[in-house]
């Protein structure tokens, strides 16, 4: 009678409990829910704040695309088209105007033309070095050393072309004239260097392991391996290095604008003085012309035209990246 006594008020005490319990456990479901439901509006915000981020460089874009095509307009409602491709002369600020992007384009072609001819070949040579050659240590003592050339202002850069560069260039020609495009795009190449080699060596080394043992078990060496194989395999990783380091040349000013001269001369010799797009508008920006002038408002056609020149060079190298991309 006493065991089934006990038993009975055990019995009595176990819906309390299980009550209790249940309690509990719907407390701390709804506990999850409520953390869930916070942990969720707060990625929600994050979200929300990294695609504004995302979206400000979009509407940037589309900012100055609105400007330039606005202001542009303008312009071609007083000069013709046809007349702004193919005057052969650029006067836009004297009394007999004329109005020949061309000749703006030949100086920025033409100083392109020669920093790319230094910063390729040496940022490519430097880049298989690092990538393939060099040890650690002189890897991580190299390539800080020369990123820093493109932590130089570029005026800095502008005055080393006009007074050591050109001298140094004078002994060779000497009648080489004190502003000439030469000087201007041997310094702007150097500065470009860094762009070129950091992304070049990037891409390299991004190259699987696999590929080079397979290359040395072929018998080749190490160069013939960072040659035939590692540079072929990180070519679309190269031709956008290569890209970068176009748009940064048509895009530079400062080293144009203090050592070329701005002599708006419709010439591709180098030895020569000449006028970029990006010096004339530095030259017109900084002058006394009144807003909304036709003077004035060249500098926003010429502004469109570099950019869809550089939008051409980028295209390009997409092209390029998706021709040569390859997936390991």
């Amino acid at each position: 009678m006493a065991l089934s006594s006990t038993s009975g008020e055990a019995g009595a005490m176990l819906p309390p409990a299980t009550a209790s319990t249940g309690a509990t456990g719907a407390a701390k479901l709804a506990e999850y829910a409520r953390a869930k439901a916070r942990r969720h509006r707060r990625e929600r915000l994050i979200e929300a704040v990294l695609l504004a981020a995302a979206c400000v460089s979009v509407f940037t874009t589309l900012g100055i695309v609105y400007i330039l095509v606005k202001e542009s307009l303008v312009f071609f409602s007083h000069v013709p088209l046809w007349t702004f491709l193919t005057d052969r002369q650029w006067t836009p600020l004297f009394s007999d105007a004329h109005f020949g992007i061309v000749v703006l384009m030949s100086g920025t072609l033409t100083s392109s033309a020669v920093a790319l001819s230094i910063a390729i070949p040496l940022g490519t040579a430097i880049a298989i070095y690092l990538s393939e050659f060099a040890g650690h240590r002189t890897r991580e003592t190299l390539k800080p050393l020369l990123e820093m050339l493109s932590g130089v202002p570029t005026i800095i850069y502008g005055y080393f072309a006009l007074l050591f560069v050109t001298p140094l260039i004078q002994k060779i020609y000497p009648d080489l004239p004190g502003f000439n495009v030469l000087s201007a795009g041997i310094v702007m190449g150097i500065m470009i260097i860094p762009y070129v080699s950091s992304l070049s060596e990037d891409a390299m080394r991004a190259v699987p392991m696999s590929l080079r043992e397979g290359s040395y078990a072929m018998g080749a060496t190490r160069y013939q391996t960072a040659v035939k194989v590692v540079v072929p395999a990180a070519m679309s990783g190269i031709a956008s290095a290569y890209i970068l380091g176009i748009s940064r040349a048509v895009g530079e000013t400062m080293i144009l604008a203090v050592a070329a001269g701005m002599q708006p001369n419709l010439s591709f010799n180098p030895l020569e003085p000449a006028a970029t797009i990006t010096s004339y508008i530095v030259q017109v920006a900084l002058g006394d012309l009144p807003h909304g002038s036709i003077g004035y408002q060249t500098i926003f056609a010429a502004g469109l035209s570099l950019m869809l020149l550089t939008l051409c060079f980028n295209l390009g190298g997409h092209w390029l990246r998706r021709r040569f991309r390859e997936a390991y």
